[in-house]
Protein backbone atom coordinates (compact mmCIF):
# COMPACT_ATOMS: atom_id res chain seq x y z
CA UNK A 1 0.00 0.00 0.00
CA UNK A 2 1.49 3.38 -1.00
CA UNK A 3 1.07 6.68 0.83
CA UNK A 4 -1.81 7.52 -1.51
CA UNK A 5 -3.85 4.46 -0.54
CA UNK A 6 -4.77 5.28 3.08
CA UNK A 7 -8.55 5.37 3.30
CA UNK A 8 -9.54 8.46 5.29
CA UNK A 9 -12.91 7.19 6.50
CA UNK A 10 -11.55 3.85 7.66
CA UNK A 11 -8.67 5.50 9.48
CA UNK A 12 -10.92 8.05 11.14
CA UNK A 13 -13.31 5.35 12.36
CA UNK A 14 -10.36 3.53 13.89
CA UNK A 15 -9.30 6.73 15.69
CA UNK A 16 -12.81 7.36 17.01
CA UNK A 17 -12.92 3.78 18.34
CA UNK A 18 -9.31 3.91 19.57
CA UNK A 19 -8.95 0.52 17.89
CA UNK A 20 -5.69 -1.11 19.03
CA UNK A 21 -5.65 -3.30 15.91
CA UNK A 22 -4.55 -0.25 13.91
CA UNK A 23 -1.74 0.79 16.23
CA UNK A 24 1.42 1.10 14.16
CA UNK A 25 -0.44 0.91 10.84
CA UNK A 26 -0.81 4.67 10.52
CA UNK A 27 -0.42 7.91 12.49
CA UNK A 28 -2.96 10.68 13.03
CA UNK A 29 -1.70 14.23 12.55
CA UNK A 30 -3.78 17.13 13.90
CA UNK A 31 -3.38 20.38 12.00
CA UNK A 32 -4.68 22.57 14.83
CA UNK A 33 -2.04 21.36 17.31
CA UNK A 34 0.74 20.24 14.89
CA UNK A 35 0.96 16.96 16.84
CA UNK A 36 0.78 13.41 15.52
CA UNK A 37 -0.60 10.49 17.54
CA UNK A 38 -1.20 6.77 17.55
CA UNK A 39 -4.76 5.62 16.73
CA UNK A 40 -5.19 4.64 20.38
CA UNK A 41 -4.36 8.10 21.79
CA UNK A 42 -6.56 8.83 24.85
CA UNK A 43 -6.84 12.52 23.98
CA UNK A 44 -10.13 13.92 22.71
CA UNK A 45 -10.79 12.86 19.13
CA UNK A 46 -10.04 15.77 16.80
CA UNK A 47 -12.54 16.99 14.24
CA UNK A 48 -12.14 15.23 10.92
CA UNK A 49 -11.44 18.53 9.15
CA UNK A 50 -8.28 18.91 11.27
CA UNK A 51 -6.89 15.42 10.65
CA UNK A 52 -4.29 14.04 8.28
CA UNK A 53 -3.15 10.41 8.17
CA UNK A 54 0.36 9.13 7.51
CA UNK A 55 1.63 5.57 7.15
CA UNK A 56 4.97 6.29 8.77
CA UNK A 57 6.04 8.54 11.63
CA UNK A 58 8.76 10.00 9.41
CA UNK A 59 6.13 11.25 6.96
CA UNK A 60 4.27 13.04 9.74
CA UNK A 61 7.47 14.64 11.04
CA UNK A 62 8.52 15.69 7.56
CA UNK A 63 5.18 17.48 7.26
CA UNK A 64 5.94 19.49 10.40
CA UNK A 65 4.17 17.49 13.10
CA UNK A 66 5.76 16.45 16.41
CA UNK A 67 5.00 13.32 18.46
CA UNK A 68 2.30 13.32 21.13
CA UNK A 69 3.53 13.15 24.73
CA UNK A 70 0.43 11.26 25.88
CA UNK A 71 0.25 8.30 23.49
CA UNK A 72 4.00 8.36 22.71
CA UNK A 73 4.39 7.20 19.09
CA UNK A 74 7.86 5.84 19.94
CA UNK A 75 6.09 2.98 21.75
CA UNK A 76 3.97 2.00 18.76
CA UNK A 77 4.55 -1.54 17.45
CA UNK A 78 6.05 -1.59 13.98
CA UNK A 79 3.84 -1.72 10.94
CA UNK A 80 3.12 -5.40 10.15
CA UNK A 81 3.15 -4.66 6.43
CA UNK A 82 6.76 -3.50 6.55
CA UNK A 83 8.00 -6.30 8.80
CA UNK A 84 7.21 -9.16 6.42
CA UNK A 85 7.90 -7.48 3.11
CA UNK A 86 10.76 -8.95 1.11
CA UNK A 87 10.81 -6.15 -1.46
CA UNK A 88 13.40 -3.37 -1.60
CA UNK A 89 11.58 -0.97 0.71
CA UNK A 90 10.92 -3.62 3.35
CA UNK A 91 14.53 -4.77 3.27
CA UNK A 92 15.80 -1.18 3.34
CA UNK A 93 13.72 -0.46 6.44
CA UNK A 94 15.24 -3.45 8.20
CA UNK A 95 18.73 -2.25 7.28
CA UNK A 96 17.88 1.20 8.62
CA UNK A 97 16.91 -0.50 11.88
CA UNK A 98 20.36 -2.11 11.84
CA UNK A 99 21.98 1.32 11.60
CA UNK A 100 23.23 0.98 8.02
CA UNK A 101 21.97 4.44 7.03
CA UNK A 102 23.57 5.97 10.13
CA UNK A 103 26.92 4.39 9.29
CA UNK A 104 27.02 4.78 5.52
CA UNK A 105 24.26 7.19 4.53
CA UNK A 106 21.96 6.61 1.58
CA UNK A 107 24.84 5.49 -0.61
CA UNK A 108 25.87 2.80 1.86
CA UNK A 109 22.26 1.68 2.27
CA UNK A 110 21.70 1.51 -1.49
CA UNK A 111 25.00 -0.32 -1.90
CA UNK A 112 23.88 -3.10 0.44
CA UNK A 113 20.75 -3.48 -1.70
CA UNK A 114 22.72 -3.31 -4.98
CA UNK A 115 20.71 -0.38 -6.38
CA UNK A 116 21.45 3.30 -6.95
CA UNK A 117 20.76 5.81 -4.20
CA UNK A 118 18.50 7.71 -6.61
CA UNK A 119 16.34 4.63 -7.21
CA UNK A 120 16.16 3.95 -3.46
CA UNK A 121 15.05 7.52 -2.76
CA UNK A 122 12.39 7.27 -5.45
CA UNK A 123 11.01 4.04 -3.95
CA UNK A 124 10.85 5.57 -0.47
CA UNK A 125 9.08 8.73 -1.55
CA UNK A 126 6.52 6.65 -3.46
CA UNK A 127 5.87 4.15 -0.67
CA UNK A 128 6.38 6.23 2.47
CA UNK A 129 6.33 9.86 1.36
CA UNK A 130 9.88 10.72 2.50
CA UNK A 131 13.40 9.59 1.73
CA UNK A 132 15.43 7.00 3.67
CA UNK A 133 17.45 9.59 5.60
CA UNK A 134 14.24 11.12 6.96
CA UNK A 135 13.12 7.68 8.09
CA UNK A 136 16.48 7.05 9.77
CA UNK A 137 16.36 10.43 11.52
CA UNK A 138 12.84 9.80 12.84
CA UNK A 139 13.90 6.41 14.20
CA UNK A 140 16.83 8.07 15.99
CA UNK A 141 14.61 10.77 17.45
CA UNK A 142 11.90 8.41 18.64
CA UNK A 143 14.44 6.11 20.30
CA UNK A 144 16.01 9.15 21.95
CA UNK A 145 12.61 10.28 23.19
CA UNK A 146 11.97 6.87 24.73
CA UNK A 147 15.38 6.83 26.41
CA UNK A 148 14.90 10.34 27.78
CA UNK A 149 11.44 9.47 29.08
CA UNK A 150 11.99 5.98 30.49
CA UNK A 151 15.61 5.90 31.64
CA UNK A 152 18.16 7.95 33.51
CA UNK A 153 20.81 7.46 30.84
CA UNK A 154 22.88 10.69 30.62
CA UNK A 155 21.85 12.93 27.75
CA UNK A 156 25.27 12.57 26.14
CA UNK A 157 24.87 8.78 26.14
CA UNK A 158 21.31 9.11 24.80
CA UNK A 159 22.64 11.08 21.84
CA UNK A 160 25.14 8.40 20.84
CA UNK A 161 22.84 5.49 21.71
CA UNK A 162 20.27 6.94 19.31
CA UNK A 163 22.75 7.20 16.46
CA UNK A 164 23.60 10.91 16.51
CA UNK A 165 27.17 11.91 15.76
CA UNK A 166 27.42 14.61 18.42
CA UNK A 167 25.50 16.09 21.33
CA UNK A 168 25.30 19.44 19.53
CA UNK A 169 23.65 17.79 16.52
CA UNK A 170 21.28 15.90 18.82
CA UNK A 171 20.18 19.06 20.63
CA UNK A 172 19.72 21.01 17.40
CA UNK A 173 17.70 18.30 15.61
CA UNK A 174 15.44 17.64 18.57
CA UNK A 175 14.77 21.36 19.10
CA UNK A 176 14.11 21.92 15.39
CA UNK A 177 11.86 18.87 14.96
CA UNK A 178 10.06 18.61 18.28
CA UNK A 179 10.21 22.11 19.66
CA UNK A 180 11.92 21.12 22.90
CA UNK A 181 15.44 20.21 23.95
CA UNK A 182 16.52 16.85 25.40
CA UNK A 183 16.97 18.53 28.78
CA UNK A 184 13.44 19.90 28.75
CA UNK A 185 12.02 16.44 28.04
CA UNK A 186 14.29 14.80 30.61
CA UNK A 187 13.11 17.17 33.35
CA UNK A 188 9.85 15.22 33.66
CA UNK A 189 11.37 11.73 33.38
CA UNK A 190 12.17 9.42 36.30
CA UNK A 191 15.58 7.73 36.13
CA UNK A 192 15.50 3.94 36.26
CA UNK A 193 19.06 3.14 35.36
CA UNK A 194 21.85 1.64 37.47
CA UNK A 195 25.38 1.59 36.11
CA UNK A 196 25.38 0.45 32.49
CA UNK A 197 22.08 -1.42 32.73
CA UNK A 198 18.93 0.10 31.26
CA UNK A 199 15.35 -1.00 30.71
CA UNK A 200 13.02 -0.30 27.79
CA UNK A 201 9.49 -1.34 26.93
CA UNK A 202 8.96 -3.10 23.60
CA UNK A 203 5.33 -2.87 22.50
CA UNK A 204 3.53 -5.69 20.73
CA UNK A 205 0.13 -6.53 19.27
CA UNK A 206 -2.28 -8.68 21.21
CA UNK A 207 -2.89 -11.53 21.52
CA UNK A 208 0.66 -12.68 22.15
CA UNK A 209 1.50 -16.28 23.09
CA UNK A 210 4.66 -15.58 25.09
CA UNK A 211 4.67 -19.03 26.67
CA UNK A 212 4.92 -20.88 23.37
CA UNK A 213 7.66 -18.60 22.09
CA UNK A 214 9.71 -18.88 25.29
CA UNK A 215 9.25 -22.64 25.17
CA UNK A 216 10.57 -22.77 21.60
CA UNK A 217 13.60 -20.62 22.41
CA UNK A 218 14.25 -22.47 25.66
CA UNK A 219 14.33 -25.88 24.01
CA UNK A 220 16.93 -24.57 21.55
CA UNK A 221 18.96 -22.32 23.88
CA UNK A 222 22.68 -22.77 23.18
CA UNK A 223 24.66 -23.46 26.38
CA UNK A 224 26.97 -20.59 27.27
CA UNK A 225 25.21 -18.23 24.83
CA UNK A 226 21.55 -18.20 25.90
CA UNK A 227 19.48 -19.02 28.96
CA UNK A 228 15.70 -19.32 29.24
CA UNK A 229 14.13 -19.85 32.65
CA UNK A 230 10.51 -20.04 31.47
CA UNK A 231 9.94 -16.36 32.23
CA UNK A 232 12.84 -14.54 30.58
CA UNK A 233 15.25 -15.01 27.70
CA UNK A 234 18.83 -13.96 28.42
CA UNK A 235 21.63 -13.78 25.88
CA UNK A 236 25.26 -12.76 25.53
CA UNK A 237 25.76 -9.98 22.99
CA UNK A 238 28.89 -8.03 22.02
CA UNK A 239 29.90 -6.02 25.05
CA UNK A 240 27.39 -7.44 27.54
CA UNK A 241 24.01 -9.14 27.87
CA UNK A 242 20.34 -8.58 27.11
CA UNK A 243 17.30 -9.98 28.90
CA UNK A 244 13.79 -10.13 27.46
CA UNK A 245 10.84 -10.63 29.80
CA UNK A 246 7.28 -10.70 28.42
CA UNK A 247 4.80 -8.78 30.58
CA UNK A 248 1.02 -8.29 30.47
CA UNK A 249 1.05 -5.85 27.54
CA UNK A 250 4.68 -5.42 26.47
CA UNK A 251 8.11 -7.06 26.60
CA UNK A 252 10.67 -5.64 29.00
CA UNK A 253 14.16 -5.33 27.56
CA UNK A 254 17.02 -5.10 30.05
CA UNK A 255 20.32 -4.16 28.44
CA UNK A 256 23.72 -4.29 30.12
CA UNK A 257 26.40 -3.38 27.58
CA UNK A 258 29.61 -1.40 27.69
CA UNK A 259 28.75 0.65 24.59
CA UNK A 260 25.22 2.07 24.28
CA UNK A 261 25.82 2.98 20.63
CA UNK A 262 24.68 -0.58 19.90
CA UNK A 263 21.27 0.06 21.41
CA UNK A 264 19.23 0.81 18.26
CA UNK A 265 20.47 -2.40 16.66
CA UNK A 266 19.77 -4.36 19.84
CA UNK A 267 16.18 -3.09 19.96
CA UNK A 268 15.59 -3.95 16.29
CA UNK A 269 17.00 -7.46 16.68
CA UNK A 270 14.97 -8.13 19.80
CA UNK A 271 11.78 -7.12 18.03
CA UNK A 272 12.54 -9.54 15.20
CA UNK A 273 13.58 -12.32 17.55
CA UNK A 274 10.23 -12.15 19.35
CA UNK A 275 8.16 -11.36 16.23
CA UNK A 276 6.67 -8.33 17.96
CA UNK A 277 5.44 -6.61 14.79
CA UNK A 278 3.29 -9.50 13.53
CA UNK A 279 -0.42 -9.02 12.77
CA UNK A 280 -2.21 -11.78 14.75
CA UNK A 281 -5.63 -10.69 13.52
CA UNK A 282 -4.75 -11.12 9.84
CA UNK A 283 -3.03 -14.43 10.53
CA UNK A 284 -5.98 -15.78 12.50
CA UNK A 285 -8.44 -14.61 9.85
CA UNK A 286 -6.52 -16.46 7.12
CA UNK A 287 -5.81 -19.69 9.02
CA UNK A 288 -8.85 -19.84 11.29
CA UNK A 289 -11.20 -20.85 8.50
CA UNK A 290 -9.02 -23.77 7.36
CA UNK A 291 -8.26 -27.19 8.79
CA UNK A 292 -5.98 -25.39 11.25
CA UNK A 293 -8.94 -23.58 12.81
CA UNK A 294 -8.95 -25.57 16.09
CA UNK A 295 -5.20 -25.02 16.55
CA UNK A 296 -5.51 -21.28 15.89
CA UNK A 297 -8.37 -21.02 18.37
CA UNK A 298 -6.39 -22.97 20.99
CA UNK A 299 -3.27 -20.79 20.65
CA UNK A 300 -4.23 -17.23 19.71
CA UNK A 301 -1.27 -14.96 19.12
CA UNK A 302 1.25 -17.67 18.28
CA UNK A 303 4.42 -16.10 16.89
CA UNK A 304 7.24 -17.29 14.64
CA UNK A 305 10.50 -17.12 16.62
CA UNK A 306 12.88 -14.94 14.67
CA UNK A 307 16.64 -14.54 14.69
CA UNK A 308 19.14 -12.49 16.62
CA UNK A 309 21.55 -13.18 13.77
CA UNK A 310 20.78 -14.68 10.38
CA UNK A 311 24.05 -16.57 10.07
CA UNK A 312 23.49 -18.15 13.47
CA UNK A 313 20.11 -19.50 12.36
CA UNK A 314 21.67 -20.95 9.21
CA UNK A 315 24.29 -22.76 11.31
CA UNK A 316 21.53 -24.01 13.63
CA UNK A 317 19.63 -25.35 10.62
CA UNK A 318 22.66 -27.16 9.16
CA UNK A 319 23.63 -28.75 12.48
CA UNK A 320 20.01 -29.64 13.23
CA UNK A 321 19.59 -31.73 10.09
CA UNK A 322 18.45 -35.27 10.95
CA UNK A 323 19.25 -35.05 14.66
CA UNK A 324 17.15 -34.20 17.71
CA UNK A 325 16.69 -30.67 19.03
CA UNK A 326 18.58 -31.63 22.19
CA UNK A 327 21.42 -33.13 20.18
CA UNK A 328 21.74 -30.05 18.00
CA UNK A 329 21.73 -27.83 21.08
CA UNK A 330 24.64 -29.75 22.57
CA UNK A 331 26.75 -29.54 19.43
CA UNK A 332 25.95 -25.84 18.97
CA UNK A 333 27.21 -25.22 22.49
CA UNK A 334 30.48 -26.90 21.57
CA UNK A 335 30.76 -24.83 18.38
CA UNK A 336 30.18 -21.58 20.30
CA UNK A 337 32.75 -22.54 22.93
CA UNK A 338 35.31 -23.52 20.29
CA UNK A 339 34.87 -20.72 17.75
CA UNK A 340 33.06 -17.90 19.57
CA UNK A 341 34.72 -15.11 21.49
CA UNK A 342 34.67 -15.53 25.28
CA UNK A 343 32.68 -12.93 27.21
CA UNK A 344 34.32 -13.29 30.59
CA UNK A 345 30.87 -13.41 32.16
CA UNK A 346 29.28 -15.95 34.45
CA UNK A 347 26.82 -18.38 32.90
CA UNK A 348 26.86 -16.72 29.48
CA UNK A 349 30.45 -17.39 28.53
CA UNK A 350 30.67 -17.06 24.74
CA UNK A 351 29.33 -15.12 21.80
CA UNK A 352 28.19 -17.03 18.74
CA UNK A 353 31.00 -17.03 16.15
CA UNK A 354 30.77 -14.71 13.19
CA UNK A 355 30.97 -16.16 9.69
CA UNK A 356 34.64 -15.17 9.44
CA UNK A 357 35.44 -16.77 12.80
CA UNK A 358 33.66 -20.01 11.95
CA UNK A 359 35.34 -20.19 8.54
CA UNK A 360 38.75 -20.23 10.26
CA UNK A 361 37.85 -22.44 13.23
CA UNK A 362 38.83 -26.07 13.75
CA UNK A 363 35.53 -27.94 14.06
CA UNK A 364 37.01 -31.39 14.52
CA UNK A 365 36.09 -33.48 17.54
CA UNK A 366 32.77 -31.72 18.20
CA UNK A 367 30.49 -34.55 17.09
CA UNK A 368 30.06 -33.27 13.53
CA UNK A 369 30.55 -35.47 10.48
CA UNK A 370 33.15 -34.47 7.92
CA UNK A 371 30.40 -33.67 5.42
CA UNK A 372 28.62 -31.43 7.92
CA UNK A 373 31.86 -29.60 8.70
CA UNK A 374 32.42 -29.00 4.99
CA UNK A 375 28.91 -27.58 4.65
CA UNK A 376 29.42 -25.24 7.60
CA UNK A 377 32.76 -24.07 6.24
CA UNK A 378 31.30 -23.37 2.79
CA UNK A 379 28.36 -21.52 4.33
CA UNK A 380 30.63 -19.42 6.54
CA UNK A 381 32.93 -18.56 3.65
CA UNK A 382 30.08 -17.36 1.43
CA UNK A 383 28.48 -15.27 4.19
CA UNK A 384 31.84 -13.78 5.19
CA UNK A 385 32.53 -12.87 1.56
CA UNK A 386 29.15 -11.17 1.19
CA UNK A 387 27.87 -13.65 -1.39
CA UNK A 388 24.96 -14.53 0.91
CA UNK A 389 23.33 -11.88 3.12
CA UNK A 390 21.13 -13.33 5.85
CA UNK A 391 20.50 -10.11 7.77
CA UNK A 392 18.02 -8.35 5.52
CA UNK A 393 19.71 -6.94 2.43
CA UNK A 394 19.18 -9.85 0.04
CA UNK A 395 15.81 -10.74 -1.43
CA UNK A 396 14.64 -13.86 0.47
CA UNK A 397 14.20 -16.08 -2.60
CA UNK A 398 17.66 -15.12 -3.84
CA UNK A 399 19.24 -15.80 -0.45
CA UNK A 400 17.60 -19.23 -0.29
CA UNK A 401 18.71 -20.00 -3.85
CA UNK A 402 22.30 -19.15 -2.88
CA UNK A 403 22.04 -21.37 0.18
CA UNK A 404 20.81 -24.28 -1.93
CA UNK A 405 23.97 -24.05 -4.06
CA UNK A 406 26.01 -25.18 -1.06
CA UNK A 407 26.49 -28.97 -0.90
CA UNK A 408 24.69 -30.31 2.15
CA UNK A 409 21.99 -27.63 2.24
CA UNK A 410 18.62 -28.78 0.94
CA UNK A 411 15.10 -27.35 0.72
CA UNK A 412 14.28 -27.98 4.41
CA UNK A 413 17.34 -26.04 5.59
CA UNK A 414 16.70 -23.18 3.18
CA UNK A 415 13.05 -22.93 4.20
CA UNK A 416 13.91 -22.99 7.90
CA UNK A 417 16.34 -20.10 7.40
CA UNK A 418 13.69 -18.21 5.41
CA UNK A 419 11.14 -18.84 8.17
CA UNK A 420 13.27 -17.59 11.08
CA UNK A 421 15.99 -15.34 9.66
CA UNK A 422 14.56 -13.86 6.46
CA UNK A 423 11.11 -13.04 7.90
CA UNK A 424 9.26 -14.86 5.11
CA UNK A 425 5.72 -15.42 6.50
CA UNK A 426 5.01 -18.03 3.82
CA UNK A 427 8.11 -20.19 4.34
CA UNK A 428 7.24 -23.87 4.65
CA UNK A 429 9.87 -26.46 5.73
CA UNK A 430 8.73 -29.18 3.36
CA UNK A 431 9.60 -32.68 4.48
CA UNK A 432 9.89 -31.73 8.16
CA UNK A 433 9.20 -34.87 10.19
CA UNK A 434 7.42 -32.98 12.96
CA UNK A 435 5.07 -31.30 10.50
CA UNK A 436 4.29 -34.59 8.79
CA UNK A 437 3.60 -36.27 12.11
CA UNK A 438 1.32 -33.47 13.28
CA UNK A 439 -0.64 -33.39 10.03
CA UNK A 440 -1.08 -37.15 10.12
CA UNK A 441 -2.36 -37.05 13.71
CA UNK A 442 -4.85 -34.33 12.79
CA UNK A 443 -5.91 -36.01 9.54
CA UNK A 444 -4.81 -33.02 7.42
CA UNK A 445 -3.88 -33.95 3.82
CA UNK A 446 -0.91 -32.39 2.03
CA UNK A 447 -3.28 -30.63 -0.35
CA UNK A 448 -4.25 -28.25 2.47
CA UNK A 449 -0.76 -26.75 2.66
CA UNK A 450 -1.47 -24.43 -0.27
CA UNK A 451 -4.59 -23.16 1.50
CA UNK A 452 -2.47 -21.66 4.27
CA UNK A 453 -0.76 -19.09 2.03
CA UNK A 454 0.53 -16.44 2.66
CA UNK A 455 1.00 -17.47 6.33
CA UNK A 456 2.48 -20.95 6.05
CA UNK A 457 5.28 -20.11 8.48
CA UNK A 458 2.64 -19.52 11.15
CA UNK A 459 0.84 -22.68 10.09
CA UNK A 460 4.08 -24.57 10.69
CA UNK A 461 4.38 -23.11 14.21
CA UNK A 462 0.80 -24.13 15.00
CA UNK A 463 1.52 -27.67 13.85
CA UNK A 464 4.81 -27.90 15.75
CA UNK A 465 3.12 -26.55 18.88
CA UNK A 466 0.31 -29.11 18.65
CA UNK A 467 2.57 -32.07 19.39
Amino acid sequence: MSVKELDFESCYRAVVARDARFDGRFYTAVTSTRIYCRPICPARTPASRNVRFYRHAASAEAAGFRPCRRCRPELSPGGPGWDHRGDLVGRALRLIDEGVADDGGVRGLAGRLHITDRHLHRLFTTEIGVGPLAVARTKRLLLAKQLLTETGLPITDVAFASGFGSVRQFNAVMKETYGFTPGELRSSAEGRITGNALTLRLQRREPYDAGALMGFLGARAIPGLEHVDGVSYRRAVPGGTITLTPGPDHVRLDVDVDDTRRLARIVARCRRLLDLDADPEAIAAALGGTSLGPLVAARPGLRVPGAWDGFEVAVRAVIGQQISVAGARTILGRVAARAGRPTGGEGLTHLFPTAAELAEADLGGLGLTGRRVATLKALAAKVAAGEIDLDGAQEPAEAVARLLEIPGIGPWTGSYVALRALRDPDAWPAGDLGLRRAMACLGIPDTHIERWRPWRAYAALHLWSSQ
